[in-house]
């Protein structure tokens, strides 16, 4: 049976008091909408259709995807107008679910048992108990207890504004019946907008029962009108990711002043110190110490690695037993081998270092192959840009390159060769040997420092 999954995306957010549309706003370094389509991405072969309205082509143009379609609210009716513009392309023998582009915690496990209650004869409707239902629509049961409707809280009488069980919005039901009922909601409200949550009574008229369920928790359907609810949200977020990472079996210095803005896969007994940030797709292995203030993003770190305070990492690999920083800056492309070390305000791009081979002290080194076992100097740097095109300096292996040297690429420095400190190195150096490009040193005896007039 075909799923279709219609997410609700037009609102302007007026009180987020941004020119970015409200679903654009990020949750864990990922739009609001991102975090909703990748959920509704769970349920295999569905097809997603996003109603946007406010700044609809800054939103297409954010968010993307194979079977993600958009659909233009040119007018904001209401909820129902909404998903009627979605009707035309439903598939009318399936399942539609309804998901709104503000709520990013709806987990895959509670839009599976959506879809699983829908039957021929019975809808879903996720709903949830909340101590302050306020601003929330009531959900209105029989003597049986039964869903009867749905009322919105302008429109609620003050018996009904005591009912704690509320709307979320959420629901799934029979495709062709959801196209068969939207045109029958009117607009006789307090607000004057087509309501799909009208839809409760008009199944309720034709014999459909209502079935209900609620979330793990009610985080998981909250919406976000303004940035205090953002950063709620943000913070719940958070406190889940390091749950996590400690029954995983990591520990952390603490687990508040931890953020992952992506997905974060460990291994066991590692030691993340505080306001470490994880990015986009972090593999660490074991027994990993990770200092205070580092930011690591799309990279993976081998076992028993130390990332010393303050260092970035990005798009790269580290091996085994690894010493990075502190003040490390590892860019894309970066390659590092077991027992490898770079220290402190060294920055590396798009190079692959060998075992055991360090680069300790004040250097950029890009564009570069290094063998095993080599030391760089304080003070190193590859020029592998001559303002046009980027070039390649190679090192063999043992190779030791003396402090502030300037390797001009292309250059090779062969195995077990030496550069001499303070070289500017612009041809090969072969195997063995030394390179060397040093000034005379004069001595003036009868200079004077300048000194201030008048």
């Amino acid at each position: 049976m075909a799923t279709d999954i219609v997410i609700l995306a037009a609102g302007k957010g007026t009180r987020m008091k941004s020119s970015l549309p409200k679903v654009l706003h990020c949750l864990a370094g990922r739009p609001l909408l991102q975090h909703v389509v990748d959920a509704a991405r769970t349920v295999d072969d569905a097809s997603i259709l996003v109603v946007t309205g406010h700044g609809a082509e800054q939103v297409r143009l954010s968010v993307r995807g194979d079977n993600l379609r958009y659909i233009e609210q040119t007018d904001q009716l209401g909820t129902a107008h909404a998903v009627l513009q979605a009707a035309p392309l439903l598939h009318s023998n399936g399942i539609t679910l309804i998901l709104y582009g503000d709520v990013p915690l709806i987990s895959a496990e509670t839009i599976a048992q959506m879809l699983h209650k829908v039957s021929d004869r019975s809808m879903s409707l996720l709903t949830v108990l909340l101590a302050d239902p306020a601003g929330y629509g009531r959900i209105v049961r029989d003597e049986n207890g039964l869903v009867e409707a749905i009322v919105e809280q302008k429109d609620a009488s003050e018996a009904q504004l005591q009912i704690s069980e509320v709307n979320t919005g959420v629901l799934a039901l029979p495709s062709k019946c959801l196209q068969e009922w939207l045109p029958q909601i009117g607009n006789e409200n307090a607000q004057g907008e087509y309501y799909l949550t009208d839809i409760i009574s008009i199944a309720r008229s034709a014999g459909f029962r209502v079935e209900t369920l609620h979330p793990e928790s009610a985080e998981e359907v909250e919406g976000v009108n303004n940035r205090l609810q953002l950063n709620n949200l943000e913070r719940y977020y958070q406190r889940r990711q390091a749950a996590k990472l400690m029954a995983e079996g990591n520990t952390l210095a603490d687990s508040a002043r931890v953020d992952v803005r992506g997905t974060l896969q460990t291994g066991t007994d590692n030691f993340i110190d505080i306001n470490a940030i994880f990015e986009g797709d972090v593999v660490l292995g074991s027994n990993i110490k990770i200092g205070p203030n580092c930011l690591i993003i799309n990279s993976a770190i081998g076992d028993g690695v130390e990332i010393k305070a303050n260092s970035v990492i990005e798009e790269s690999q580290i091996g085994k037993n690894a010493v990075i920083g502190p003040f490390a800056r590892l860019r894309s492309g970066t390659v590092l081998a077991d027992e490898v070390k770079v220290g402190n305000f060294v920055e590396t791009k798009k190079v692959n270092v060998g075992k055991g081979s360090k680069i300790n002290h004040l250097s950029y080194v890009g564009d570069a192959e290094l063998g095993e076992n080599v030391n760089v100097g304080a003070g190193t740097i590859t020029c592998n840009y001559d303002g046009v095109n980027k070039h390649k300096t190679t090192i063999g292996d043992n190779a030791f390159i003396g402090s502030n040297t300037a390797l001009v690429a292309p250059v090779t420095v062969g195995n077990n060769a030496t550069v001499g400190a303070g070289s500017t190195i612009n041809k090969d150096v072969p195997d063995n040997e030394l390179g060397l490009t040093r000034a005379t040193q004069r001595i003036i005896s009868d200079w004077k420092r300048p000194s201030k007039k008048g």
